[in-house]
């Protein structure tokens, strides 16, 4: 597409940015490629509906009508995964209601921006629901091929299967990781850049298998277990927490 003069993002945590700390709040691959856009195109206008925690109902359903509104050239949604993970979600199902966002964009003339899931096969517990992000992740590439949208492709990015492009939380991207996706998704636009996402990470001596396993232990203890309990008691991360850019508006604006 052209230079893109105003840029929404509509999504979760991922979207929202974190864990990638910022002098106020989270920074993430979406501001970090409005950046990019911005130092291409001077006076770009960005904003971010993204919310941790949210569901595809709640995106498509609150956020794709609040992009609408804001008539931006290009839209990025990313949305589904919250669900995905969620035990006796059907990827068919999430994947029908994210078609029902994409097309609404569509239909106002936004260009859409799709992301599809990550290969977690290497992240205890998460790797449970690798065969579901499949199946998803085929119906993400047929949606984005019905409807002409650009596609940030995850799944096969080798870099961000290292420990090292995660927070250790291992449900976040830490900020190189976000670093990360932000320039394949400028590479994705044909947004120009000066760095590379495929750059590999230094050679790492693996740890001990005891001192890997205690490791697992305490993340499920600080991080898996707190996170299960919010989904069985029906409560989410970003209960109370408002869209950090709800207005269209240059990245030295803040909303």
């Amino acid at each position: 597409m052209g230079r893109i003069a105003s840029f929404v993002a509509l999504g979760d945590s991922f979207t929202e940015g974190l864990e990638d700390p910022a002098d106020v709040g989270y920074r993430g691959w979406a501001d970090r490629l409005a950046e990019h856009i911005a130092a291409e195109r001077p006076g770009s206008r960005y904003a971010n509906l993204a919310v941790r925690g949210r569901l595809i109902d709640e995106i498509v359903g609150e956020q794709v009508p609040q992009a609408l509104a804001l008539r931006p050239d290009l839209v990025s949604l990313c949305a589904g995964g919250n669900d995905i993970l969620r035990p006796g979600s059907g990827p068919e199902v999430v994947a029908a209601r994210l078609e029902e966002g994409v097309a609404a964009l569509n239909a106002a003339g936004a260009k859409v921006m799709l992301f599809t899931g990550f290969d977690l096969r290497e992240v205890p517990v998460m790797r449970l629901a690798h065969s579901k992000i499949e199946v998803f992740n085929l119906h993400i590439h047929d949606i984005a091929r019905r409807y002409d949208t650009f596609l940030v492709d995850l799944w096969p990015m080798a870099v961000l299967r290292d420990r090292r492009a995660w927070n250790e939380d291992r449900l976040h991207l830490s900020s190189d990781g976000h670093r990360r996706v932000a320039l394949r998704a400028a590479e994705v636009l044909g947004v120009a850049v000066e760095e590379g996402w495929r750059e590999p990470y230094p050679p790492q001596v693996p740890p001990q298998w005891t001192d890997a396993r205690r490791a697992d232990l305490r993340w499920a203890r600080q991080y898996l277990g707190p996170w299960i309990n919010r989904r069985i008691h029906g409560r989410s991360s970003g209960d109370g927490v408002p869209p950090k850019r709800p207005e269209l508006a240059p990245l030295d604006t803040v909303s």
